[in-house]
């Protein structure tokens, strides 16, 4: 037993769990819909719980089993995070070739989420990058999936939130770098207009980009922000690595009261626009700070309080693009919301790999919003239908409350992956959305 909390905490509680052996020797007996993978829980919603069942601790099964340095190809199981990946491969100049926002994801969870990065634009999303895995199905099958093989089962799983099967191993393909640290272009702007008017040519000739944006001015500077581009530096600027042994400071405890208000949020986010000098900043930066800044800070979300925090990630046509962020903004104003973790990025046109991925050709804007009840759920609901009438859509695997109909709306291929889920494998977000359109 333990609490196995999404990251958002919206629902804190005890969950049964158990270890990937004693759900092994459960096989050919499994109860339907009474299990769920989770990984480090570095979800924000509900699509990593299964709160009528059991959680299968995969972090027990953490093994880097086999790494070519010539061709770049890791095979490893499921429950080994993306920072001991890199610990691994980074002194053979090799790097994730798809990174989320935090190294503390596990490699199942990052197939399950076909989670993105700051690269998009150049490589897509995680699944495009692997190669195959085994996966384990409740009545004993264990398959291997790829592009060749068992390939309708390949994309259902890519993006497909853990529920067709347990990835038991994945063979990935790395990146080759000259160096896994960063050349970071910092670049202010003063309005959302200017973001979009520089982000075309900053994606063309950058490997990655992501703008964190004042989710709080106003008036001529609404919208306002920096956009940090990278790339990988050159080997001869190389700067000392982090020990593996990172002690880290944390957040001890949780306060009683949401910390990141509009009082706090305004004075931090005058702060860090100033702190970037008008023009272009190039600078070298290592890996962890480019890629994984709150990482930095043990436990951070519990700065939200007690009530947890709702994160709000929608993508939209490119079309819509500044016109939709500044409505998304706008509405969070007028609430009274503040965010402080806003950021805007542009998805390129790769097709999509998984079934059921989230990143597509478009804007994605990232909203994140301490628990405040009603309120917070209203406006939640306001900013779906804005994204709903541009034609975009709203991630799932950050996800704690949206309608059956906006989850439908967003993904329609979504009954191709129930007709493939294992039917031991079930989770409070696939309950709430799915089963309910299919028990309408």
């Amino acid at each position: 037993m333990g609490t196995f909390d999404s990251w958002g905490r919206v629902v804190s509680r005890t969950r049964q769990a158990i270890a990937p052996d004693d759900y092994d020797n459960r096989i050919g007996a499994l109860g339907a819909e009474a299990f769920l993978p989770f990984g480090q829980g570095r979800s924000y919603g509900d699509s990593c719980h299964n709160d009528t069942g059991s959680l299968i601790e995969m972090r027990r099964r953490a093994r880097i089993t086999a790494f070519d340095p010539g061709t770049g190809i890791l095979t490893c199981e499921a429950g080994v995070t993306l920072r001991e990946v890199i610990e691994h491969v980074a002194a053979h100049r090799f790097f994730l070739a798809v990174t989320p926002g935090t190294a503390f994801a596990t490699i199942g969870g990052a197939i399950a989420n076909d989670v993105h990065g700051k690269n998009h634009h150049a490589r897509g999303s995680f699944g495009h990058h692997v190669l195959s895995f085994d996966l384990l199905r409740s009545d004993g099958t264990l398959l291997t999936c790829s592009p060749d093989q068992n390939p309708a089962l390949f994309a259902a799983t890519i993006g497909g939130m853990g529920l067709t099967g347990v990835i038991l191993s994945a063979q990935l393909q790395l990146m080759k770098v000259p160096a896994v640290h960063v050349q970071q272009h910092a670049i202010r702007f003063d309005s959302l207009s200017d973001y979009f008017a520089r982000v075309e040519a900053v994606d063309a000739a950058h490997e990655y980009s992501v703008a964190w944006i004042d989710q709080l001015a106003k008036g001529r500077g609404f919208g306002r922000g920096i956009l940090l581009a990278g790339d990988h530096a050159n080997a001869d600027g190389e700067i000392p690595d982090i020990p593996k042994k990172w002690v880290r400071p944390s957040v001890p405890f949780m306060p009683p009261v949401n910390l990141l208000n509009g009082l706090t949020l305004k004075a931090f986010n005058e702060l860090y626009y100033r702190k970037a000098r008008p023009g272009e900043q190039v600078s070298t930066v290592p890996w962890t700070s480019y890629f994984y800044p709150l990482d930095a800070i043990g436990d951070w979300n519990r700065l939200y309080g007690p009530r947890g925090l709702f994160q709000h990630q929608s993508v939209f046509p490119l079309e819509a693009g500044e016109a939709t962020v500044r409505a998304l903004m706008t509405a969070a104003q007028a609430a009274g919301h503040a965010s402080f973790l806003t950021v805007l990025k542009k998805f390129g046109d790769r097709r999509q790999r998984g079934l059921l991925s989230f990143a597509r050709e478009g804007f994605t804007l990232t909203l994140d919003f301490s628990n405040q009840g009603a309120s917070t759920l209203a406006l939640l609901d306001r900013l779906d239908a804005i994204v709903m009438a541009a034609g975009g859509a709203i991630n799932p695997y950050k996800d704690q409350r949206m309608a059956p109909a906006t989850f439908a709306a967003s993904f329609p291929d979504w009954e191709r992956l129930e007709a493939v889920r294992d039917p031991a494998l079930m989770s409070d977000f696939w309950r709430r959305t799915a089963m309910a359109l299919t028990n309408r």
